[in-house]
């Protein structure tokens, strides 16, 4: 992930330039999943979303502000912290019929590339694994601000946004309804919202 100006009226050659402000929050991160989301939406009998997110998981920045290009990522995420809001329904996402969380416990995410595309706006792109399924992801972000909060942490936060096809991961169980269409979608809305501590 990383950070850039905050400018909103610039040239392209301005949209290059660094900002010293910025640059100075070049660093490692940890994520505070305290204060962190980690989430998803699915459709639901073809007429409502279904939101959940995940409670454990942990992870990694470095920004670059001078570079953001040389910015990195890297998630890992317990699946079977995953809520919905209803104990059946977490049930079967865990159970084979889904993440068979017992023989793939873990989701991960290792960024390849990390790009400004101007403003507050980023793209981080990397490897999305799940149920041993590595696939590319691009995630698109918005540098959301940087910090010291009462404890003394330097803190910076990003929101995130990504789609994903559950089907291309291996996860195609579904039920056909009888008005027509299935249970579950195939597209899958992510989102973030991460809150990173700077690393002492």
């Amino acid at each position: 992930m990383s950070i850039f100006s905050r400018t909103e009226t610039r040239t392209a050659a301005a949209n290059t330039a660094v900002n010293p402000e910025l640059a100075a929050l070049t660093g490692d991160y940890t994520i505070d999943p305290a204060h962190s989301t980690i989430g998803f939406t699915a459709r639901h009998a073809m007429v409502t979303n279904v939101k959940g997110s995940f409670q454990d998981f942990t992870g990694a920045l470095h920004l670059d502000g001078a570079d953001p290009s040389r910015s990195t990522a890297s998630l890992d995420v317990v699946m079977d912290s995953i809520e919905t809001g209803n104990a059946d329904r977490d049930g079967h996402l865990k159970s084979a019929d889904f993440f068979k969380t017992e023989e793939f416990p873990t989701m991960t995410f290792r960024s390849t590339k990390a790009e400004a595309l101007g403003g507050d706006d980023y793209r981080i792109t990397g490897d999305l694994t799940i149920l041993g399924t590595t696939r590319t992801l691009s995630i698109d972000l918005e540098f959301n601000g940087a910090a010291k909060d009462p404890f003394g942490n330097e803190r910076v936060g990003f929101e995130g946004k990504a789609e994903i096809l559950r089907s291309e991961w291996g996860l195609t169980w579904n039920a056909a309804l009888e008005t027509g269409g299935v249970l579950v979608s195939d597209k899958i809305k992510l989102n973030f919202d991460i809150s990173a501590i700077r690393n002492a």
